[in-house]
């Protein structure tokens, strides 16, 4: 039970630390986004890949922003993987989508990338095309050192409470962060069922 116990503390520590203004920025930079027509890249390695697949399709769905993961392609992601390597999947991707000026990359990552440990690398190549396409950076992130962090436009940082869970908290929070930006009457154009 401790550990439980623990775990929705954080939780409830967590929710009250987390900077609401950069999220209610992002939020209006989204509607910003939708506005101009430019479509919005989610990316995302391991639980965060599966966590952006939901997200697009709550930013389609809800928001009507043209929204796409690479990370939901597996035979195009395998591929690049075993031809090319893991670390240039994100950027050629984004190349072939033509990401410019108009786009925005949203990064779901615990860490953010860091070239330095070669983690993330692959998030740090796409960012970098991104910021040379002139693209936005956006972040729902566990750490405000990692790469994202540094260069986002608007770096939503999940407060790092507890070493032992920055995994499973930052995951579980892009979540919970996306499910206020889509619900948001800013953002949200349809109504969800229930």
């Amino acid at each position: 039970m401790s550990h439980v116990v623990n775990y929705f503390t954080k939780v409830a520590e967590l929710t009250k630390q987390i900077d609401l203004s950069k999220i209610s920025k992002l939020a209006g930079a989204l509607k910003e986004l939708r506005e101009n027509k430019g479509r919005l890249f989610i990316l995302g390695v391991g639980g965060s890949a599966a966590n952006a697949s939901h997200a697009v399709n709550d930013f389609r769905k809800l928001c009507k922003i043209e929204t796409y993961s690479p990370t939901d392609n597996v035979s195009e992601l395998t591929a690049r993987t075993n031809d090319e390597g893991w670390n240039t999947v994100f950027v050629e991707w984004l190349k072939v989508s033509n990401i410019c000026e108009k786009d925005a990359i949203l990064v779901l990552s615990v860490g953010g990338g860091n070239e330095e440990k070669q983690v993330s690398v692959g998030l740090i190549h796409a960012l970098k095309e991104a910021k040379q396409k002139n693209a936005k950076v956006y972040g729902i992130l566990g750490k405000d050192g990692g790469y994202t962090a540094q260069i986002a436009d608007i770096a939503v940082v999940i407060p790092p409470i507890d070493d032992s869970l920055i995994t499973p908290l930052s995951e579980a929070y892009q979540a919970v962060v996306w499910h206020c930006l889509v619900s948001d009457p800013e953002l949200q154009l349809i109504s969800t069922k229930w």
